[in-house]
Order: C-alpha cells, then sequence, then structure tokens
C-alpha cells in the first residue's frame, strides 16, 4: 500500500473512531435529561417506567381534587378518559389549575401507580392544549357521541 493511501486510511478511521464516541458521550449524557410522556392509559397498563422522572398528561377529573390541611401537599386525578392516574404534588399550583381543565406532571411513578410530581403545569388559556395531551385524547369518545379531533394543539 501507497504511503500516501495508508495516512489517508489513517485520518479517515480516526475521524470515525473519534466522531462515534463523541455520539456516544453525548448520548450518554443527555439520556437522564429526558423526560418522556406518557397518557394514563400507558401508566395504568404499566408501560410507563418507574425509575425515572417522565410527564403524564390529561384532564383533571371533577371532584378528584383533594388538599391536605397541614402542608401544601394536594392529590387529583389525571384521565384521558380510558384510564385515570392519582397524581400527588407538593407545592403552589399553577392559578389556571382545576377540575375537568388539561393539565401536564412531571414526577417520577412509585411502584403502586402514583406519580409523585415535581411539576404540574396547566394550560394557559381557553383554547390551549399541550400537544402531547391533545396527541393522547386524539379519537377518545368524549361525550358518548362521535369523536372529537383537536388538531395542532388547539381544543
Amino acid at each position: 500500500m501507497h504511503p500516501r493511501r495508508k495516512q489517508r486510511l489513517v485520518i479517515a478511521l480516526a475521524i470515525v473512531v473519534f466522531s462515534s464516541a463523541a455520539i456516544g458521550l453525548v448520548s450518554y449524557a443527555l439520556r437522564g435529561n429526558i423526560n418522556l410522556f406518557y397518557p394514563p392509559a400507558d401508566v395504568a397498563a404499566g408501560k410507563a417506567p418507574t425509575e425515572r422522572t417522565i410527564r403524564v398528561g390529561g384532564m383533571v377529573v371533577d371532584g378528584s381534587i383533594k388538599r391536605s390541611t397541614s402542608d401544601l401537599t394536594t392529590t387529583f386525578q389525571v384521565t384521558d378518559y380510558e384510564a385515570t392516574v392519582t397524581i400527588t404534588y407538593t407545592g403552589i399550583l399553577p392559578d389556571l389549575f382545576a377540575e375537568g381543565e388539561g393539565v401536564v406532571a412531571a414526577g417520577i411513578l412509585d411502584e403502586n401507580g402514583i406519580l409523585e410530581a415535581s411539576e404540574v403545569l396547566a394550560k394557559h388559556d381557553e383554547n390551549y392544549m399541550p400537544p402531547e395531551v391533545a396527541a393522547a385524547l386524539e379519537g377518545k369518545d368524549l361525550s358518548g357521541s362521535a369523536p372529537k379531533s383537536y388538531g395542532k394543539g388547539g381544543l
């Protein structure tokens, strides 16, 4: 093999090895920062992991909000009209948090299927629904009539 051709081959192999190592390190670093979204039906079916932070979204079930009298802990249920997930949150809830409204909660799912939320996000106006929640609710029969279509982020 010609020395110049051998040098080019070594350089090309070095670029491939270093690029692969860099991509691997970046993927490893980002692995812990990714919060995956799960609708309540997937959580109830056991498809959501219990050891890492996830997001669960849907509509707050009417009559499910229970506030603690001793601290800022609130327990409520979220539904996608197929299944329901219980969520506990300690802290101040958003002003727009209410029964029958859309929310997304981020936290860690315990072995009993209860999400210990570290963050609760409520919709910001009457027409907005988070895209993940809209996709989870897409095609669900909400009123006993024909399924509604939520489109791109709107209700």
